[in-house]
């Protein structure tokens, strides 16, 4: 377990060591200067920039390197408030799947190498009460109540991968 937190641990350094050295470079050639510098560079990367970008609403499910409110702006601004929408809903709705799917496969040992401590201790009350799908079916709705979390707790649980689909379909 000790060795499965360092490869993450040192994943999430490296993931975010490349995102500063990509945003470095970035300003350095201008691409950043402005939203139409940004939309222009976006827009050479054809089929592959949204691609990256629901990747990066993945992996922000597991290692949350930009806040989830930040890149829901980035992407309505550049892609627009249509494709933006479904780009962010796909790549979250992706990611919580997969946490979820990945929790229940490794079990709580994964969820305790990806949520410190603390915050896994403020959330077992949550799955010892035995309403947990109430409770997950409330909080989901909530925009106080870190999704990420839930679905992955939820991997910890009795729920269905069914009734996380139907929750993604839902919202």
């Amino acid at each position: 377990m000790a060795r499965s937190r360092k490869m993450l641990r040192l994943a999430q350094a490296l993931g975010l060591m490349a995102m500063l050295v990509l945003t470095l470079i970035a300003l350095r050639t201008n691409r950043l200067t402005s939203l139409a510098a940004i939309q222009a560079t976006v827009q050479q990367a054809g089929f592959w920039a949204p691609t990256l970008f629901v990747g990066l609403q993945i992996i922000q499910v597991f290692f949350p390197i930009i806040p989830g409110g930040l890149s829901t702006i980035a992407a309505v601004a550049i892609f627009g408030p249509v494709w933006g929408f479904i780009y962010n809903y796909v790549g979250i709705g992706l990611g919580s799947i997969a946490a979820f799917s990945l929790v229940r496969r490794f079990g709580k040992s994964f969820l305790e190498d990806l949520v410190p401590a603390k915050t896994l201790a403020k959330s077992q009350h949550y799955l010892n009460g035995g309403n947990f799908d109430r409770m997950f079916t409330i909080a989901i709705l909530l925009p106080v109540v870190p999704d990420d979390l839930l679905c992955m707790l939820a991997g910890l649980t009795k729920m269905s991968l069914k009734k996380i689909c139907d929750h993604y379909c839902f919202v």
